[in-house]
C-alpha cells in the first residue's frame, strides 16, 4: 500500500480509540516518526510504499496508540519552550502551561548579581534545562543550577535532555528527596513542578495521563502533600529576597497561598494559564528575617 493507504488506514483504526478527534494528525506522527520524514514528505510522496518490516511496525504503533498510550511517550520526543526534549515512562511529559513557571523566573532573574537556581522533581529536566538556555549570557555564567529527582531513571532522562539542548556543563543531578540533598546550601530561586493530583481524582483522569505517566509524579495524598514539605524547606534554602516558584492545581491557590504565608514568604502571586486558571504560585523570601 502507500503512505497515503496507511494513513488512511491508521486514522481509521484510531478514530475506534480514545481520542478520535485527533486520528489523522497522529497517524500522521507516527508514520514521520517510523520513516525519519517530515509532513512535506509526505505531502510530495503520496504513493511511495512501505516495506513489509515497516507495514509490521506502522501497525504496532497505531495498536499502542489506541491503547491509550500518548503520542509523545511513542515516539519518544516532545517540545518545551520551543526546546527538543525526549521523554519516556519514567517521566511526565511537559505540558506547556509550565512553561510560565520558567517565564517567571528569567523575569526576576535580572535582579540577582548571583544566581544558585535549584528545580526540585525535575523529571525531565525541562524547567532546568528550558532556564539554562534561556539565561542571559553574562548571567549563565554566574549561575548554579541544581536538578533533584527522587527517581534515578528521571534523571538519566534528564541528563539527557540537558546533552541534548547543549546546557549539561550548566546543570548538576542529585538523586534524592525534594530539598534533603542540598540541606545546607541556599539559593536564589526555588522551583517545582511537584506532585499535586489528589488520589481522589485518579479515577477521572485522561486514560493517558492515569495509565502511563508515571504516578510518582502525578500523585500526592490530597493535593497539598508535596507542599506541606515544600514550602518550609524552600523558605530555609532560600537567600533574603529569593524567590519560590510552584506549579500548582486547579482549586489549588487558595489552600498554596495560606501555606505560602504561614512560611512566612512575602508578595505571594499567582500566573494564570492560558485557560485563565492559576497554575503558578510564585512568593519572595523578605528581605530582613523573621522568626519563621
Amino acid at each position: 500500500m502507500t503512505l497515503q493507504s496507511w494513513i488512511l488506514n491508521g486514522e481509521a483504526r484510531l478514530r475506534a480509540g480514545p481520542h478520535p478527534d485527533r486520528a489523522r494528525r497522529d497517524a500522521e506522527v507516527l508514520l514521520m516518526h517510523l520513516i525519519h520524514r517530515d509532513r512535506a514528505f509526505l505531502v510530495a510522496h503520496p504513493l511511495d510504499s512501505l516495506t513489509a518490516e515497516g507495514a509490521v511496525r506502522y501497525y504496532a504503533l497505531i495498536e499502542r496508540r489506541l491503547g491509550g498510550e500518548p503520542i509523545q511517550y511513542i515516539t519518544g520526543e516532545t517540545e518545551f519552550y520551543g526546546l527538543p526534549f525526549y521523554v519516556n515512562r519514567s517521566v511526565l511529559i511537559p505540558r506547556p502551561e509550565t512553561e510560565h513557571l520558567v517565564e517567571k523566573v528569567l523575569s526576576h532573574a535580572t535582579g540577582f548579581h548571583q544566581l544558585r537556581i535549584v528545580d526540585v522533581g525535575t523529571g525531565s529536566g525541562a524547567i532546568a534545562v528550558a532556564v539554562a538556555h534561556n539565561l542571559p549570557p553574562v548571567e549563565i555564567t554566574a549561575a548554579a543550577i541544581t536538578a533533584i529527582d527522587i527517581s534515578a531513571p528521571a534523571l538519566a532522562t534528564a541528563r539527557a535532555n540537558a546533552e541534548l539542548n547543549r546546557v549539561a556543563n550548566r546543570i548538576r543531578f542529585i538523586e534524592g528527596d525534594l530539598l534533603a540533598p542540598v540541606a545546607h546550601e541556599q539559593f536564589e530561586f526555588v522551583l517545582s513542578n511537584p506532585p499535586y493530583v489528589p488520589e481522589s481524582d485518579r479515577g477521572s483522569l485522561d486514560v493517558e495521563v492515569r495509565d502511563h505517566e508515571p504516578a510518582l509524579a502525578l500523585f500526592a495524598g490530597d493535593g497539598l502533600h508535596i507542599y506541606r514539605r515544600l514550602i518550609p524547606a524552600a523558605r530555609a534554602a532560600l537567600v533574603p529576597g529569593g524567590f519560590l516558584a510552584l506549579e500548582i492545581g486547579f482549586g489549588q491557590a487558595p489552600a498554596v497561598s495560606a501555606l505560602l504565608a504561614d512560611s512566612g514568604f512575602e508578595q505571594i502571586e499567582f500566573t494564570p494559564d492560558l485557560q485563565g486558571i492559576p497554575r503558578v504560585a510564585s512568593a519572595r523570601r523578605p528581605v530582613f528575617s523573621s522568626s519563621l
